[in-house]
């Protein structure tokens, strides 16, 4: 099994509903995300998953997040944009992309310190 991982960021500001502490106020961060995908055995050329190919749909799933209020666009406007639910929804938009490998994980960085693992 070979796994093939890829790390972008983005930065946006949110707010977390409900939290009742601090991270109810708006705030930003520069998310850090990496996808790892598997692979069972390598191609011809002898890569399990090309990294270019990785990087452009991750690129294409981060842009909308960019520079933006994350609750002001679905899903987070109806659901807090919490690192969990981050890492599910670039899961759920990476998963029609990536039909010739798995996707073993996503992690949310939110600070150098702190992060959230999916795992599907």
């Amino acid at each position: 099994m070979y796994q093939v991982s890829k790390k972008q960021h983005f930065d946006a500001a949110h707010y977390l509903r409900g939290y009742g502490g601090k991270c109810e106020e708006l705030h930003g961060h520069r998310f850090e995300v990496v996808v790892t995908v598997e692979a069972e055995a390598l191609n011809d050329v002898g890569i399990a998953f090309d990294f270019v190919e990785l990087k452009q749909h991750l690129g294409e799933v981060l842009k909308r997040f960019d520079h933006v209020c994350l609750n002001d666009i679905a899903p987070f406007d109806s659901i807090n944009p919490s690192s969990e639910n981050i890492a599910a929804t670039i899961h759920e938009e990476l998963r029609g992309r990536l039909s010739d490998v798995a996707i073993a994980s996503i992690e949310v960085w939110e600070s150098p310190e702190s992060k959230v693992t999916y795992i599907p």
